[in-house]
């Protein structure tokens, strides 16, 4: 069921909303917004890299 859910959500996002919308929303957004996310998901990625690796031991 939940599963029908999520699945039902995306569906009606993708036909209530152009991707000119979409795009329309990252400009709003902010192009600076949107830099520093993507190098937080970058640095939270090399972070989880290094203590799956074994980094963090000593």
């Amino acid at each position: 069921m939940k599963k029908f859910s999520f699945i039902a959500l995306i569906v009606f996002a993708t036909m209530t909303l152009t991707s000119c919308e979409v795009i329309e929303g990252i400009f709003k957004a902010g192009v600076w917004s949107g830099v520093i996310l993507v190098v937080l998901v970058i640095a939270l990625i090399i972070w989880i890299i290094a203590k799956v690796a074994g980094g963090g031991k000593r």
